[in-house]
């Protein structure tokens, strides 16, 4: 079974072995190059004046993303930062690169701006926890000005500088909430699959 959650909401989470020892938390979360999946997450130390560390962590050495804490088999899933993890560590985090980018339809309208991004965590068998969308600060062309809304994303995803490239049809598939958000994407990208 797959949950969608805000990036937003798993800054900060702890990361805890399966023996319950807490030993780092979420600094930032680090996009695949294509920025469809998680690539891992870099660190900070545990508590409010804890600086950020020099491991990282994969999304490959985790062991389940729930509400309360990233969980690890034991302190040997930290590894040092390298490759996308360590480029994001030294630039603020990739996870910042998206927010306050403006998404455009590949029509050329104006949808918004991005507040966050929403990620599905599959189950463990499945290890993925894929990038679906954003939250977005909806511009008029949606259904009101400022009003926060949830934008399903395709597999792949254009980006140009400051701007993020969508379907038009994508607005079609906004929702206001993430109860049905799942069902959006899915359909959403059955939409696209069947129209090439």
């Amino acid at each position: 079974m797959s949950v969608l959650m805000r990036c937003s909401e798993i800054i900060a989470r702890p990361v805890v072995t399966m023996a319950g020892e807490a030993v780092a938390q979420v600094k930032d979360i680090v996009y695949a190059p294509t920025g469809g999946q998680v690539a891992g997450f870099t660190l900070a130390g545990r508590g409010p004046f804890s600086g950020p560390l020099d491991r990282g962590l994969v999304w490959g050495r985790v062991a389940a993303l729930g509400a309360d804490a990233v969980m690890i088999a034991d302190e040997d899933a930290l590894g040092p930062l390298t490759g996308a993890l360590a480029h994001a560590s030294s630039r603020r985090g990739s996870g910042s690169d998206v927010l306050g980018a403006e998404v455009l339809t590949d029509t050329g309208t104006a949808l918004g701006a991005v507040v966050d991004v929403i990620v599905e965590v599959g189950d463990p068998a499945s290890g993925r926890c894929d990038v679906v969308g954003y939250e977005i600060e909806s511009s008029q062309a949606l259904r009101g000005k400022g009003t926060k809304m949830l934008l399903p994303l395709p597999d792949t995803l254009a980006a140009s500088g400051e701007h993020l490239i969508v379907p038009a049809s994508a607005t079609g598939f906004v929702r206001d909430d993430l109860a049905g958000f799942g069902a959006a994407v899915a359909a959403f990208r059955t939409q696209l699959r069947g129209a090439s």
